[in-house]
């Protein structure tokens, strides 16, 4: 930089609100503007003459190294990311990243990148709670429909990808529509709510518990097998029975609230036919209608094989 450009780049870097950075070619900090210190905890001296990456979280060095990678580029001078940094305080600062090459006006030669960051943490958490909110149900505070499909459609892409095996359990509360004549809406809305509970302390944090529609609930196991999914699907229905809801209208429960459990498993292999997440789905439904056709408060299983390519 000229001397005029270098006094006027000063000037910013020491009166702007966001983080200035001129780091070089070697990665190595050498100049950060004192509004670190407000943001971050860190004064310029604590960062100034260490890795650009030592205050970056680990998983987001790659997005940094991309960033310069792509402003390196031929005609390229600016680029744009997202990565999180580590404040003095040990708690986590969402920075939103402007990278800009300098280089040799007679050389063209890079010299160093210039970064400024602005602290967004709070726009992310804000859209991390709005996120969360569009994939929960507002009723039992588990998963949506939406979230569910999501998740199917992922872990079954990976169960495929792996060759490995997938199972789905669903289930519905038995004689539901006769709980709610009975005991009237506001009951039913608290006896959702309680078996949604039930079913989230019952598996693995690992699994995906949601709110498919109505009164039925899905859980979806990845790399589980038929026996560890019925193993679950038991686990359920008694901690569901064992909540001693009331329920008249159930006379195959005893009086007590109680559930059908439909347990669906898609193995990966060759020579299987099945392709899409939808097909797990119906099996697992078929279950659990098998499961009320045959008594209800009980499990039924079904078997798929997927095919390994896809």
């Amino acid at each position: 930089m000229s001397s005029e450009n270098e006094t006027d780049f000063q000037f910013l870097a020491e009166n702007s609100a966001d983080i200035i950075c001129r780091v070089g070619m070697d990665q190595v900090t050498r100049y950060v503007s004192p509004s670190c210190h407000q943001v971050l905890g860190w004064t310029p001296e604590e960062m100034i003459g260490k890795g650009a990456d030592a205050f970056i979280l680990s998983e987001d060095i790659p997005e940094m190294h991309t960033a310069i990678a792509r402003i390196l580029a031929p005609g390229v001078q600016t680029d744009l990311g997202t990565l999180r940094m580590r404040k003095k305080d040990g708690t986590i600062a969402w920075m939103e990243m402007n990278v800009r090459l300098i280089r040799d006006s007679t050389t063209d030669e890079p010299l160093e990148v210039v970064m400024v960051m602005r602290d967004i943490t709070e726009r992310k958490i804000l859209e991390e709670k709005l996120s969360a909110l569009a994939l929960t149900d507002g009723l039992t505070g588990i998963l949506n429909r939406r979230a569910f499909d999501e998740a199917l459609n992922s872990e079954w892409k990976r169960t495929l990808r792996e060759g490995s095996q997938i199972s789905l359990l669903m289930l519905d509360i038995d004689h539901f529509k006769q709980f709610n004549d009975k005991y009237g809406h506001q009951a039913g809305d608290d006896c959702l709510r309680a078996v949604a509970v039930a079913v989230s302390g019952a598996v693995r944090a690992t699994d995906v518990v949601s709110r498919y529609g109505g009164e039925e609930i899905t859980v979806i196991l990845p790399s589980t097998s038929t026996l560890g999914a019925v193993e679950t699907a038991e686990k359920i229905r008694s901690s569901i029975e064992a909540l001693q809801i009331p329920h008249e209208g159930n006379p195959e429960g005893g009086g007590w609230l109680t559930v059908s459990v439909g347990v669906a498993t898609a193995l990966a292999r060759q020579g299987g036919t099945i392709r899409m997440p939808e097909s797990l789905l119906l099996a697992a439904d078929n279950a659990m209608y098998k499961a009320k056709h045959e008594g209800r408060n009980r499990v039924a299983t079904a078997l798929l094989i997927a095919p390994t390519g896809g």
